[in-house]
């Protein structure tokens, strides 16, 4: 007989923001910046991010302030993501 292991039990999934940033545009951003995007409508933010993390929407966080999408890697702690410090000086 074959266990299996239940889903709270198993490795967690990646969380991943989403909101709009000052353009208006939705952003999905992964918490460590492994993946994220830019879309336009809420729905196909949320879309992209239960595809990505594996179908959590658990995992999932609307953010009220804005978000900016990282594309440099420079905000990957996800306090920098979610606004709290600074970004390093390039």
């Amino acid at each position: 007989m074959k266990l299996v292991e239940p889903p709270s039990c198993s490795t967690s999934a990646a969380l991943v923001f989403i909101g709009r940033n000052r353009s208006g545009q939705w952003v999905a951003q992964e918490q460590n910046g492994l993946f994220g995007g830019l879309f336009v409508d809420r729905a196909q933010a949320i879309k992209y991010a239960l595809f990505e993390n594996g179908h959590h929407p658990e995992a999932i966080v609307e953010l009220a302030r804005a978000i900016e999408l990282d594309t440099e890697g420079r905000l990957a702690p996800a306090g920098l993501l979610l606004g709290f410090g600074r970004p390093p000086v390039a």
